[in-house]
This record gives structure tokens, C-alpha cells and sequence, in this order.
């Protein structure tokens, strides 16, 4: 259910707080929020919120919240990044940009912590996933059980974090940063993920919206099976579009990459000083699929494995992951699986798991010999506290004009969830005929005038580009 939609008035010392902003880089300051560890308790600990800000040029209207998405997605580094970004200059010269990390996550206190990271790297290496033989089931969710205990054991605050990191918890933080920044309505440009932190915060708090951009939509009436369903046919169609671009013979059709990739599930190949083994090479693969401007690069890397080295596939996945190249991991994985828990409906019967695995193979049969999300289901099955939300279709009254960016190609985010968010907050839609996740800011002319018009001027109207 969403947050409610009053705030009881024992919140006032939070609302009243006052940011202590120092400089963390050119142009840049960083601050702590102060918000509730549990909003039933509110009198109880607190935990810190981590935020970055680069204050407007000239003619400020007030500050722009941004979230890239996930779960797990760091807003102080999108924020630090957008900064930079020539196509962001007429927002730059209006608004404090500001970057939030969520509850858990990146600069955030206490963050969601469960494997170390030579756990994360073992886990990455197993071929446990691909064994869908009863024993093999029977391990993977002793496996997740084990990774549950170890995120309430890991984490401070243990549990009571765990069941208050979810969406609902995320929007109730970011209105108290509305307030905080001393803005009267809010102004926000969620990405992916974020944009379900933002049709939360329509639904909560309608009222307090000035503008909301949501570009690579998620359709919060999904529930978990088909949210997984949806994406994994996405990535086939994007892997699709790519073996069209490519015209390849290691990667032009789903039985050419099939050919390349299956064989690592028995034997992993050399990446240097490690091993690429299928999940690896799966992930590498969707992280590659992200973005038409990675299809060069994606490319040569499946041309690399078929030659014997599987070096620059294994980045891609380390990038998915977020590991750096000393062998660190930011975390993301870790709070993904926690607010992906605690935002959905439960899935524990595992005829239902093993018919939502068949739907993604059917839908997406280049990932035959395991698929790394059905973990997720797994996880979620076992996972050590209820969760706090559950998919349904936003219910908002009194929102102003929103606006929605799909893309045709999204392999993450499939077009028909914008369609659908759009449908739900009476938003205006913008599609954008591509293939990509996600696209504001970054190159399309026409999505980024229309985009920066909206967040200046508060207009929208259904377009293409």
C-alpha cells in the first residue's frame, strides 16, 4: 500500500532540519538527511539519506530531484554526472540539481550489506543456476536462504532496516526532502526504477508534485513473475535488434549465441586473471543490450569469447554489478534484491516459480541453460522479512500534467509498461522509436527539448521522436 498521504505532525523535526552542505567536488556539495529508521516509530534511530547538489546558475525555480533507478542506483553520482552533461545546461541554469541515494544504498546509512566480496565473486563463478534437476532447486534456495540471513545479519539494523528499505519507505524520505530543500512542490526526473519511486510519490502525495519526468517507465501493477516475464522477453527482442545490426555469426541469431555461450556452463572461460562463466556471460550480454552505443563493444567481446577470452564480456558484467577493478562491489546488487522483496507480492509455491521459468525461456530462449533472474524469485521466496508494498494500479487524484518516456526497443523497461504508467497517472507519453534503456539526456535532441521543456514549463503533450 502506498505511504499515507498526511504526515502525522510528530515529523516536524524532520520537515524543519536544515542541510549542512559541504563541497565534495567542482561545483558540488554533499549532505546527509536525517529521516526516521522506521516511520511507525519515528521517535526511534535514525538513519542518514546521502545527497549531492550543483546549485542552479541564474533564474533558479527551485531544485530537481534525481533517482537513476535499479533498486540500488546511486542519485549522487547521476547527479554528479548530469552535471556534466552539455544536453543538461538549460536545466543546470533553473535548478539545484540534487542526487539522492536511497535508504540503504551508496552514501546512505547504514547501507544494505550481505556478501563480502569474494563471496559476491564465488557466486558469480557458480554454476548452481543452471541446475534445475531437483537437487540442484534444493540447493539454489538453500543457497537464498542463506543470502537472506546473511543481508539481516550484515546489515545494521538488521531486519527492522530490511522491512522499512522498500518503496514505500523511499518516498516518504523524499517528500521530507522536498521539505528540507525548502521547496513547496516537488520537481523529480526518475530513470528506471526511479520511475516507480515517482508513481509512489504521485499516489502518496499528489498535491506536493510540481513536475515528474519518468523516463524507462515500470508498470507498478505488475507483480514480480510478470515484471521478470516482460523483461526477459525484452532483452530477447533487443538481442534481436542486435544480431540484425550485427550480422554476425558468433551473435546473429539466438541459436549462434546459444552455440557460444552454453558450452561455459561446464567449462568457464579465461578472463585474464579469472574465469567468465555462463551466468556471467548472460549478464555481460544484458549489460551490453542496454544500449545501442555499446553494440560496438558488445560485439567484439562475443567475437573475443569465441576466440578463447571471455576479458571483455566479464567487464560487462562487472559493470552490471558494479565492481570496480580492485574487486570492490558498490553494493547495488545487494539493495536490489532487498526493495525488490520488499515492494512485491510474495511467490513462494515452486510450481509457480518453475511456470514463470518456462514464460521467460519461451519469451527469451537465448537464455536456455539457466537465467540469472529466477534467483530473484528464489530470493524473494526465502527472504527473512515480509514485504511492505504490494503491485497495483497507482489511484491519483489532483496530479498535475506528468510525463512518461518510453522507448520502442527498451529491453529492461519494455515499451508497454510506459504505455501503461502513462494510461494510470493521466500522463502525457513520449515515445521514443529506439533501442535503449532509458534516453533523457542523453543525445536525442528531440526527447531532450521536449524532456526540458516539461521540467521549465510544466507542458507536455503526447509526442514521438
Amino acid at each position: 500500500m502506498p505511504p499515507p498521504a498526511s504526515r502525522p505532525p510528530d515529523l516536524g523535526k524532520f520537515t524543519t532540519q536544515k542541510l549542512a552542505w559541504s563541497p565534495c567536488g567542482e561545483s558540488l556539495d554533499c549532505a546527509h538527511l536525517t529521516v526516521p529508521l522506521d516511520y511507525a516509530a519515528p521517535d526511534g534511530p535514525t538513519i542518514s539519506v546521502g545527497l549531492l547538489r550543483h546549485k542552479a546558475a541564474k533564474q533558479r525555480i527551485g531544485s530537481l530531484v534525481v533517482n537513476p533507478g535499479g533498486p540500488g542506483g546511486w542519485g549522487t553520482s547521476t547527479a554528479a554526472a548530469l552535471a556534466k552533461t552539455p544536453a543538461a545546461a538549460p536545466l543546470l541554469d533553473r535548478f539545484d540539481l540534487v542526487g539522492f541515494d536511497p535508504r540503504g544504498v551508496g552514501t546512505s546509512q547504514p547501507r544494505i550489506t550481505c556478501r563480502t566480496d569474494a563471496e559476491q565473486d564465488a557466486d558469480r563463478a557458480s554454476d548452481v543456476e543452471s541446475d534445475m534437476s531437483p537437487d540442484g532447486v534444493k540447493k539454489q534456495l538453500a543457497e537464498t536462504t542463506a543470502y537472506g540471513a546473511k543481508c539481516a545479519e550484515g546489515t545494521k539494523y538488521g531486519k527492522t532496516l530490511l522491512v522499512n528499505v522498500g518503496t514505500r519507505d523511499v518516498v516518504r524520505d523524499l517528500d521530507l526532502l522536498r521539505a528540507a530543500l525548502g521547496d513547496e512542490k516537488l520537481t523529480y526526473l526518475g530513470y528506471s526504477y526511479g520511475t516507480q519511486i515517482g508513481a509512489a510519490y504521485a499516489e502518496a502525495y499528489p498535491r506536493n508534485v510540481r513536475a515528474l519526468l519518468l523516463d524507462g517507465a515500470i508498470d507498478p501493477a505488475q507483480g514480480l513473475v510478470d515484471s521478470l516475464v516482460t523483461q526477459a522477453a525484452g532483452f530477447q527482442d533487443a538481442l534481436n535488434e542486435f544480431g540484425k545490426w550485427c550480422a554476425c555469426a558468433v551473435a546473429g541469431s539466438t541459436e549462434a549465441f546459444q552455440r557460444l555461450v552454453r558450452p561455459l556452463i561446464t567449462k568457464p572461460l579465461p578472463a585474464g586473471t579469472r574465469k567468465l562463466s555462463f551466468e556471467d556471460a548472460i549478464t555481460g550480454t544484458f549489460a551490453g543490450l542496454y544500449s545501442r552505443g555499446d553494440w560496438p563493444a558488445l560485439k567484439a567481446a562475443l567475437a573475443q569469447v569465441a576466440q578463447g577470452n571471455g576479458r571483455t564480456l566479464l567487464a560487462f558484467a562487472d559493470d552490471y554489478y558494479q565492481r570496480d577493478h580492485d574487486g570492490h562491489y558498490s553494493g547495488a546488487i545487494d539493495a536490489y534484491f532487498a526493495v525488490r522483496c520488499a515492494d512485491h507480492t510474495r511467490v513462494t509455491d515452486r510450481a509457480a516459480i518453475d511456470r514463470a521459468h518456462e514464460k521467460m525461456l519461451a519469451g527469451a530462449p537465448f537464455l536456455a541453460g539457466g537465467t540469472p533472474d529466477t534467483s530473484e524469485l528464489d530470493i524473494c521466496s526465502t527472504w527473512p522479512v515480509p514485504p511492505t508494498s504490494a503491485e497495483h494500479t497507482p489511484r491519483v487524484e489532483a496530479l498535475p500534467k506528468t510525463l512518461v518516456i518510453s522507448t520502442t526497443h527498451d529491453p529492461a523497461t519494455p515499451y508497454q509498461q510506459g504505455v501503461a504508467l502513462a494510461k494510470d497517472l493521466k500522463s502525457a507519453l513520449l515515445t521514443y522509436e529506439g533501442v535503449q534503456h532509458t534516453v533523457f539526456l542523453d543525445g536525442n535532441a528531440c526527447v531532450d527539448r521536449a524532456g526540458i521543456a516539461y521540467l521549465i514549463g510544466g507542458t507536455a503533450a503526447d509526442a514521438r521522436c
